[in-house]
């Protein structure tokens, strides 16, 4: 694992600047503390900092042909290198490491830029081509790996995290109209959007080439559903036994290291299985990390430890108190734009509990996504039929009291009569939404106003590209492109990176990821039932009291510490002063989302978390906080 970094001057060919690519590659030491390096090759520089995984004494980065013609840095780990690098050995090609950087560099010499739709893993790397002028640019097909890039002018500049792109004297800092309406909606920003106009993301499955020709982007790979079909009972156990031994080869080929392996373990059943499989593979005691909450509804330590105890793992735990005010100035910098899902504060602690520990961690992101996890699946299935009834409801149930209690059913019968009556995309984001137009309209100070912002871009783009697939398996793949790659997968980037720690994601390999998407959807969703394969698969791994357990995802009581602990916290980041001088929202609206919240006529910890999250943001990279 690494950060990398660079800048290609592809139309007037002028030399690249050390001294910037010096200072970008610092602002990234917490990726790659191991060590780092830097290549320059007349228009073009490549730097990386390296986290040491495989072959720790000869994995050094930018890796370099012999020739000095091509040159690779690479931010990720590549699952099938090893048979890879064999079929390369047969064509004569000798390794001078073990590293999976350099079966890169061999494919890309062998087999020029089509070689990255081969990859099996998580990445983003670089490529520098000095014979074609070439420069190549590719994130893995999920968006595990982060790449931004700044385009114009003939010159592109690039990193694994925006906070480097920041370090170039002339970089612009205009927000974005369009960015921060996705972020008040959505409470993060999707692909290719970030907060600054000057700067995009990569898209996953993507690549973008330059050369003296100009700049391109293609996309090489697009998960997709297949079309709709049901499945018969006796098909289940055989596919249940086919996803056990799809997802153990996985968890094998995610222990590959020569550094100690961890799991985040959560007591949801996608770590449980996940610790299951890993412990059965790793040929020595397992290492697992937990992360509690004082407040019973949002604990689920118990089922964690119930699971350590299984597999008898070394386990280590830590139960989170609302005294995080110093967490959110360390998140932004972090993040380096707006974020505001707060399960990153459990998400950061539990990586940093990991990271005294190990250097490696497997994590459950994706198993939501592939196998119909999310309460909202059921709901649009519900939604369907009582839709016309819901709409008559919602006098009733907008008269419901807020509770402080984990996803309570005040919340959830709220959004679901506020949505129901939609058509069936926005009825589905109806339920995360954050901020409405209507709230958005009220909240934004006129300059920030945008009636054609649509927010919904991304998700309607890749809605009309599966029209042939059943609606629940359409919802998954809209999920599966946007809120996992920019929203969870963000999340469980950073935070891990951030402590030099790396994350791996099994549910997201394509060996998993295939089967999932070619499910039946019965077998993901029916009525109520959720998940239905991956709990068939996990009944022989896991204690029945977690294949039985409710969904209870990972965030944190902000409800309750807004309305304690937190108050001062958000009385001052959202201060009259402060949001009058940060320029973005109005004053009178944010104080009117406080106090409705703290005197409990409505729940507005979402939308408060978000507006928090932002005016730290905006001290630390717009403009200074008032005095």
């Amino acid at each position: 694992m690494c950060g990398i970094c660079g800048s290609y001057d592809y139309l007037r060919q002028r030399g690249a600047d050390l001294a910037v690519l010096d200072a970008m590659s610092a602002s990234l030491i917490h990726r790659g503390p191991d060590g780092g390096g830097a290549h320059l090759d007349g228009p073009a520089g490549i730097a990386a900092r390296r986290l040491a995984i495989i072959d720790l004494e000869h994995g050094d980065q930018p890796m370099v042909a012999a020739d000095g013609a091509v040159c690779v840095a690479q931010n990720g780990e590549i699952l099938n290198h090893l048979e890879l690098r064999s079929e390369l050995e047969g064509r004569g090609v000798r390794f001078r490491t073990h590293c999976d950087t350099e079966v890169l560099l061999h494919l890309y010499v062998h087999h020029g830029p089509a070689f990255v739709s081969r990859l099996r893993g998580m990445f983003a790397f670089a490529i520098w081509d000095r014979r074609e002028r070439r420069l190549l640019l590719a994130r893995d097909r999920f968006g595990i790996k982060p790449l931004y890039y700044r385009l114009g002018d003939g010159r592109i500049s690039f990193a694994s995290e925006l906070k480097a792109l920041l370090r170039e004297p002339d970089f612009p800092r205009e927000v974005d109209r369009e960015a921060l309406h996705s972020y008040l909606a959505f409470n993060s920003i999707p692909a290719p959007l970030t907060i600054f106009n000057a700067a995009r993301k990569l898209p996953p499955g993507h690549v973008l080439t330059c050369s003296p020709a100009g700049a391109t982007i293609e996309r090489y790979a697009r998960p997709a559903p297949a079309p709709a079909r049901q499945c018969r009972d006796e098909e289940r156990e055989i596919l249940a036994e086919e996803l056990r031994e799809r997802l153990l080869d996985s968890v094998r080929a995610h222990l590959l290291a020569d550094v100690p392996v961890g799991v985040l373990l959560s007591g949801g059943i996608d770590s449980s299985v996940l610790t299951a499989l890993a412990a059965r593979a790793a040929g020595q005691r397992l290492s697992t990390f937990s992360i509690g909450f004082r407040e019973r509804t949002f604990n689920e330590l118990d089922l964690a430890r119930e699971v350590a105890r299984r597999y008898d793992t070394d386990h280590h735990e830590l139960v989170v108190s609302p005294r995080i005010a110093e967490l959110l100035p360390r998140l932004a910098v972090a993040f380096d734009e707006p974020f505001a899902d707060s399960s990153a504060i459990p998400t950061y602690l539990v990586s940093e509990l990991a990271a005294q520990h190990v250097k490696v961690v497997l994590s459950g992101e994706g198993g939501d996504e592939l196998f119909g996890g999310y309460e909202t699946y059921a709901a649009d299935e519900l939604a369907q039929r009582v839709g016309p009834l819901a709409s008559r409801l919602r006098p009733l149930i907008d008269r419901l009291p807020s509770s402080d209690s984990r996803v309570s059913f005040d919340y959830r019968a709220k959004r679901f009569v506020r949505a129901a009556g939609l058509p069936p995309l926005e009825r589905h984001h109806g339920w995360k939404e954050i901020f409405s137009a209507q709230d958005r309209h009220a909240l934004l100070q006129p300059q920030w106003q945008d009636p054609a912002a649509d927010p919904l871009k991304p998700w309607r783009q890749r809605w009309i590209e599966t029209l042939d697939a059943p609606l629940l398996a359409r919802l998954q793949d809209v999920d599966l492109g946007v809120y996992l790659a920019d929203d969870l997968l963000v999340k469980t980037d950073r935070m891990s990176m951030t402590h030099g720690l790396e994350a791996r994601v099994p549910y997201l390999d394509p060996v998993v990821a295939e089967l999932a998407l070619a499910l039946p959807t019965n077998l993901k969703v029916r009525g109520l039932q959720k998940k239905r394969l991956l709990r068939a698969a996990a009944r022989p791994l896991i204690p029945a009291s977690i294949t039985r357990a409710r969904k209870r995802g990972f965030s944190i009581p902000a409800a309750a510490w807004l309305r304690g602990e937190l108050e001062p916290l958000a009385r001052d980041l959202l201060s009259p002063a402060r949001t009058r001088a940060q320029g973005y929202f109005e004053p009178r609206a944010v104080t009117e989302l406080l106090e409705d919240h703290v005197t409990r006529r409505r729940d507005n910890s979402r939308q408060l978390w978000g507006l928090m999250s932002f005016s730290v943001w905006a001290d630390q990279n717009v403009r200074p906080p008032p005095r």
